[in-house]
């Protein structure tokens, strides 16, 4: 049996490891959020990350209602990845009522949603914070001390090697990256709403989907994506049965 430690250290890992040919931002990202709700407290997860003109948006989530959250944050300018982006720190609130005096709108957003928690830990290396990663719990509260310094340790090696892909590609070219990863993601939405509804799929059944094609079938996931768009891909291949 896999002790939560050895998960733990798999993560750290799989984090680092982005000194990889044809490096897939989007993939990263979600391995992060999909991590972080497996080994911290955690119901859901989402990422925010700035673009080339410092501007949020949102790159990855656990969940489908994680995502609509972070866009809700940014439509209305209020919620925990918000301030931890513009702080550089950590955010959270230690209850319902809290939140609600900081964050009234965002809060009776997320409870609509059924989550009763949000905190944020800044994706950040020394003065430069690149985004946020904000963990959403049902239970009320902030997460234990030890789960946050896990969560702040994971955004930390996500950070170092996003920078790192930075510094190995140049500044120009992963700016190039970063603004390919934010057409993707639009690309992504797109063919995951249209598999969803031919297939009367939840929207997060049809990303994973997705994702264990790309995966099964070495393929970067933008890829998939624009394949389901243009139609060239059948949907029938991606059933488990038919890989």
């Amino acid at each position: 049996m896999v002790t939560r430690e050895q998960r733990i250290a798999a993560t750290f890992v799989d984090l680092a490891d982005t000194l990889v040919a044809d490096f897939d931002v989007i993939d990263f990202l979600h391995t992060l959020a999909a991590r972080s709700v497996e080994l911290l407290d955690a119901s859901a997860a989402a990422i925010m990350l700035a673009d080339s003109g410092g501007e949020l948006q949102v790159m990855a989530s656990s969940a489908e209602e994680a995502r609509l959250l972070e866009l809700y944050e940014l439509q209305n300018d209020e919620g925990p990845c918000l301030d931890c982006y513009r702080s550089g720190g950590p955010v959270g609130q230690p209850s319902v009522t809290a939140m609600r005096t900081v964050w009234p709108v965002f809060t009776a957003r997320l409870q609509e949603l059924g989550f009763n928690s949000a905190q944020a830990v800044p994706m950040r290396l020394r003065e430069e914070t690149i985004g946020a990663l904000t963990i959403f719990r049902v239970t009320p509260g902030l997460l234990r001390a030890a789960d946050l310094r896990i969560g702040q340790a994971m955004a930390d090696v996500a950070t170092i090697g996003l920078l790192q892909e930075r510094a190995i590609t140049a500044r120009e070219v992963l700016a190039v990256q970063l603004q390919g990863a934010l057409d993707s993601r639009v690309q992504l939405e797109q063919a995951k709403g249209m598999l969803a509804e031919r297939r009367g799929l939840q929207m997060d059944a049809a990303f994973q989907l997705m994702r264990g094609f790309a995966r099964g079938h070495n393929l970067r996931l933008r890829d998939v994506a624009a394949r389901v768009i243009d139609g060239t891909i059948d949907d029938n291949l991606f059933w488990p049965g038919n890989r």
